[in-house]
């Protein structure tokens, strides 16, 4: 028997795992689901192999406990990530790659992972590291072990290929509206450099085990740079504009230099620029993922591949006067998810439908888990999402709870069906949607009589959610307005 059919047999009831995550993704930028300018067709053919989960949150719409829940299955709750901290340490007791590397599998990730200590690999059997430009790794005061000078793959291969560059180049914030193409040819893009990467993996890797692969991007999220031909590809049409509705304080154009941390005035001309370059971002990693899908295909993988993709959180791009992440509205925390099955593994009975189950991030890792047959241990607060795209269950759970800290914009919110209901914090505001007749939530319903029953059920919920928490935000009675905002929960520990 020849070596290419012994490992065909050792492997013939495993398949291999890719996870693709975009960084800042908002949910409804894929043509497949009529995004007015942004145009998608890897990602739609990804999508006609498999199942679009059309209604995916992330619960804490922030890096760190985005990733956080992702990795670990876990809710805020028990993985304690209410807002974004940076150098709090990972001590999980079971993550994503952890558990299918104790399962035989080959475990590498290229990309972003935004955890702590940068060279915690967390179960992967490599990192090939770019978290992109990290404000607490350029402190000159931290350690040269803790600087992205040491910590950053990309950058070291960047700089053997372009002596002296750096990843503020481009002479953009990380967190800014301000939009240029990318300074650099376009092979030298980090979004290209993720894709160079794993498609090397696929080359290099052991044959006589699965693998369980990540790639990480991390664009669309600022800086906006694409290279110069995605750059121009929507920076000459026309352009969507940012969402407006009645229900917008009279501050949130005070409110928008807030959530983002560049100064002075997002003038109308300058939001336009960005939200091309988001789109032309977003299109340039359709194209990637394009060119990796051809490797994969190359390597004889592909039909015995199981693909997720999916993205952190969103960006409000404008909508409301408001930009970035961190806020309870659709364009922050609803996000994309595509589980692609070109082999036919998963037995979905109408491969290329739109699923409107509520999923959250905590469900990509027993759902990849079931995927691969692999026992999905105990203590997850996730569900797998095979049974919703097979058609067997309509709800994962009674309703989704959600949150983030951010000063006076501090936000709870729970999701039951097509309902949404919001409570700041810090001022006792509330809102509420009814998404089924408004998507885009420019109708807030909480003053309206006829929703008074919905109201009050939902704040139920967040009141007694919170009440079992136990972190101050309320005694079981009713929240309680004004309670200090916290990033972590009471176990987590500062290292």
């Amino acid at each position: 028997m020849n070596i290419r059919k012994k490992c065909e047999l050792i492997r013939m009831d495993k398949p291999n795992i890719v996870v693709i995550m975009a960084d800042q993704m908002r949910g409804d930028c894929l043509s497949h689901l009529n995004h007015p300018v942004v145009e998608t067709p890897w990602l739609d053919h990804l999508a006609r192999d498999g199942i679009s989960f059309t209604r995916a949150y992330s619960a804490v719409p922030s890096c760190v406990p985005a990733r956080a829940a992702l990795l670990t299955g876990l809710s805020q709750d028990h993985h304690g990530r209410l807002g974004y901290q940076d150098r709090v340490a990972w001590n999980y007791k079971q993550t994503l790659p952890g558990v299918f590397r104790a399962r035989g599998y080959q475990t590498h990730c290229v990309g972003k992972m935004h955890v702590w200590p940068a060279r915690n690999r967390l179960g992967f059997d490599e990192v090939e590291l770019h978290d992109g430009y990290l404000h607490t790794e350029r402190n000159p005061g931290i350690p040269i072990s803790e600087h992205s000078e040491r910590n950053d793959d990309y950058l070291t291969w960047l700089r053997r290929e372009l002596p002296n560059a750096d990843l503020n180049d481009s002479g953009l914030e990380c967190n800014s509206w301000l939009a240029r193409p990318f300074p650099y040819d376009e092979k030298y893009h980090p979004t290209n450099w993720v894709t160079q990467q794993a498609a090397a993996f696929l080359k290099r890797r052991d044959p006589t085990v699965p693998f369980f692969l990540m790639l990480s991007y991390v664009r669309p999220h600022a800086p906006l740079d694409p290279p110069q031909y995605y750059y121009d590809l929507y920076g000459r049409q026309k352009i969507d504009s940012p969402l407006h509705a009645n229900w917008e304080q009279p501050d949130h154009e005070r409110l928008a230099q807030y959530v983002n941390t560049s100064a002075g005035e997002v003038l109308p001309k300058a939001l336009r620029r960005a939200r091309a370059a988001y789109y032309g971002s977003i299109a340039h990693i359709d194209n990637q993922i394009g060119r990796f899908y051809m490797s994969l295909q190359d390597s004889g993988e592909l039909r015995n591949t199981v693909i997720l993709f999916v993205s952190d959180h969103g960006d409000m791009l404008g909508d409301f006067n408001l930009l970035r992440k961190s806020l309870p509205y659709e364009g922050s925390a609803h996000v994309p998810l595509i589980l692609g099955d070109p082999g036919n593994l998963l037995d979905f009975p109408k491969k290329g439908s739109r699923n409107e189950t509520v999923v959250e991030l905590r469900d990509v890792m027993p759902t990849l888990l079931d995927a691969a047959g692999i026992p999905i241990p105990a203590g997850l607060d996730g569900a797998s999402l095979l049974p919703a795209a097979r058609g067997k269950v309509n709800a994962l759970r009674p309703f989704l709870h959600g949150e983030h800290t951010l000063g006076v914009l501090s936000n709870q919110w729970i999701v039951e069906g097509n309902l949404k209901y919001i409570w700041f914090s810090q001022t006792g505001q509330e809102q509420l949607f009814d998404l089924s007749q408004d998507p885009r939530e420019l109708m807030d319903l909480s003053k309206d009589t006829g929703y008074a029953g919905n109201l009050k059920r939902l704040r139920g919920y967040l009141t007694d959610a919170l009440a079992r928490r136990g972190d101050g935000y309320s005694d079981g009675r009713r929240l309680l307005v004004g309670t200090a905002p916290h990033n972590l929960m009471p176990f987590m520990t500062m290292k």
